[in-house]
């Protein structure tokens, strides 16, 4: 399996290895790695699958599809990797993802039940544990760069934690994140983890993150790598879950499942993307927006509009108040029909100018809906409010705001016959203000975060500005 940037020229396309781009995270031009071609799944690959995961459980699954995209890890190893990642100790389940029933054929998958109570646990675990065991194997040492929103940072320094040979330098917006989530992050004491609230949003940490990356210079000088969705191997692991939600909803493989999905960053659902053109049988990937909705509008008219600081809300549902996409460009590297120049053409020259561009009048538009199955729509405050209350009376289910916007969009694209699987995203108590102002009570808290917001704190205040980023990390290494 090779792979290849969003932005590569098709005559050059610089083929690199698992391995190689496991360490990288974004390519020297720019663009996000993809396979070379996505392994395709039949309908027997499928169906021993489903024993696999019925027998064996959700690890053994995880080994089946993460071994089609990995072949320079080798197999008994991979194998431990992925045996020592999904464990009901650590996700609190045998089945890791378990599906519960709401409404006739809409179903919640439990994608929270990890060390920080959020879905990036499912693929930040395996990534902790990758790292480790490629840096031993080259005796190397990397600097993890990362920007959240709120669930990926404390989810990677969870799995980074006392990691040896690595450091995790953090970026979050100054002041948009929950306190619990803040608190998840700030309290680590850990000498390998460093925070950094920056004055701006998401898509400002994220510009930084980019930005010290295409320094290729300091890049290589000071190792730097990515946690964020922008590295394949994030990606990939949450491909996992797809499946196994799948083999839940479904008796057999002769039936088509549904998604939705809360988006922000496009990562989460780009890796259902991935799944449906490995061959498993989505009938609709159903994308979900808060008021930040440069996704839904996007497809929904063509148009692909990113948004600035100042035009970006401060939402109930923080994890998603991002305006510029990140994975957005693989999936339209494959709606481009692969084609680099022209990705590099739209992410490239078109955002940095017009900070937009159109596929409206393109062919390739209608395949988002008719090709690849993606629909969309978005979610307010008001209606998170009515989904987790509706959701909590008739079904005795607490959901978080997130999870809620996913459910209320999910409900929109309803198809006779066909189940229609929501991705939960975190758990309630990571957004409790929320979750009081809905029902006037506290969700519930693990025993593990009890008074986890009075904790000492330890991060660095940081200007919106990649020097200033690149400084600090020149300062801690020394």
């Amino acid at each position: 399996m090779n792979y290849v940037s969003t932005r590569a020229a098709a005559s050059n396309p610089a083929r690199k290895k698992f391995c190689e781009i496991l360490l990288e995270g974004l390519a020297p031009d720019g663009g996000l790695y993809l396979p070379e071609a996505y392994p395709q799944v039949d309908a027997a690959t499928l169906e021993t699958w489903r024993g696999v995961y019925q027998q064996q459980g959700y690890a053994a699954l995880a080994y089946e599809i993460l071994a089609l995209y990995i072949d320079d890890i080798p197999a008994s190893d991979l194998k431990a990797i992925c045996a020592k990642t999904y464990t009901q100790t650590v996700f609190g389940t045998p089945e890791i993802t378990p599906l519960r029933p709401l409404e006739g054929g809409v179903f919640l998958e439990g994608l929270s039940n990890g060390p920080t109570l959020a879905f990036k646990d499912m693929a930040m675990q395996l990534l902790g544990n990758l790292f480790e065991y490629e840096l031993a194997r080259r005796g190397e040492q990397l600097n993890i760069l990362g920007a959240t929103s709120g669930d990926t940072g404390s989810a990677a320094e969870y799995a980074l934690r006392g990691k040896q040979g690595v450091r995790v330098f953090m970026t979050s917006p100054a002041g948009r994140m929950s306190p619990f989530q803040q608190a998840q992050m700030f309290s680590l004491m850990d000498d390998n983890i460093h925070n950094m609230a920056v004055q701006g949003v998401f898509d400002d940490c994220q510009d930084m993150v980019k930005a010290v990356s295409n320094d290729l210079v300091f890049k290589r000088q000071y190792k730097i790598g990515t946690v964020n969705s922008i590295n394949w191997a994030r990606l990939m692991a949450q491909v996992v879950y797809y499946f196994a939600g799948y083999f839940q909803a479904t008796e057999n493989n002769n039936k088509k499942v549904s998604f939705a999905v809360p988006s922000g960053n496009f990562g989460n659902i780009c890796a259902g993307h991935v799944a449906r053109m490995m061959g498993l049988p989505i009938a609709q990937l159903v994308l979900a927006t808060n008021e930040n909705d440069v996704l839904d509008e996007f497809f929904r008219t063509g148009v692909y509009r990113v948004r600035g600081s100042a035009d970006t809300h401060e939402t109930s549902s923080p994890s998603m108040d991002i305006s510029k996409a990140s994975n957005f460009e693989r999936f339209v590297f494959d709606l481009l029909g692969r084609d680099g120049t022209k990705t590099q053409a739209l992410f490239g020259a078109a955002l940095s100018t017009a900070g937009q561009f159109d596929l409206s009048q393109e062919a390739c538009f209608k395949e988002a809906a008719n090709r690849y199955g993606f629909a969309s729509g978005k979610s307010t405050h008001s209606d998170r409010l009515a989904t987790i209350r509706h959701t909590f009376k008739k079904f005795g289910q607490m959901i978080d705001t997130h999870t809620a916007d996913g459910l209320k969009v999910a409900r929109e694209h309803l198809q006779p016959g066909v189940p229609m699987v929501v991705l939960e995203t975190a758990l309630p108590i990571k957004f409790a203000q929320t979750i009081v102002e809905a029902l006037g009570s506290e969700p519930t808290r693990p025993a593990r975060f009890e008074g986890i917001e009075s904790l000492p704190k330890r991060v660095v205040a940081m200007a919106a500005d990649a020097a200033a980023v690149k400084g600090y990390i020149r300062q801690v290494c020394g």
